[in-house]
């Protein structure tokens, strides 16, 4: 099977980035990631780089500086009904704010939230499950 989705990193955390990177290599091989260190970058991102058809996941950090997760969120449902459509979001943060959590899990374009450090099973399974075609 192959990974034919393009895989989106919004975190600004140097480190956080570097084992991110390194756990999609080791447990799908996946070895591009595109990074955007907050949600500004993000969005630029996916202005510049999103292709019609190209299935998009993005991994989002929310606490970040210049535009966090939420903000982002907030913007991303005002794009493309097609750029939504063909992205799925998983919120990858360290929060215990059960307000937070809760937030997170009534947006209706986020499709799970995931508790750092990432479960390497637990992002395996997601992954095998939603993104190989």
């Amino acid at each position: 099977m192959e990974f034919n989705s393009t895989i989106l990193l919004i975190e600004d955390n140097l480190i956080d980035q570097l084992v991110t990177k390194q756990l999609l290599k080791k447990i799908l091989d996946i070895n591009q990631v595109a990074i955007a260190n907050n949600g500004l970058e993000g969005l630029q991102w996916i202005i510049k780089n999103k292709k019609a058809k190209q299935k998009l996941v993005i991994l989002l950090d929310i606490q970040m500086p210049i535009m966090n997760g939420f903000e982002f969120l907030d913007i991303f449902q005002t794009l493309n009904m097609e750029i939504q459509k063909e992205t799925q979001i998983y919120v990858v943060s360290s929060t215990l704010d059960s307000d937070e959590i809760e937030q997170i899990r009534k947006n209706e374009y986020v499709c799970d939230f995931l508790n750092k450090p990432i479960p390497v099973e637990e992002l395996k399974k997601q992954f095998l499950n939603s993104f190989l075609f």
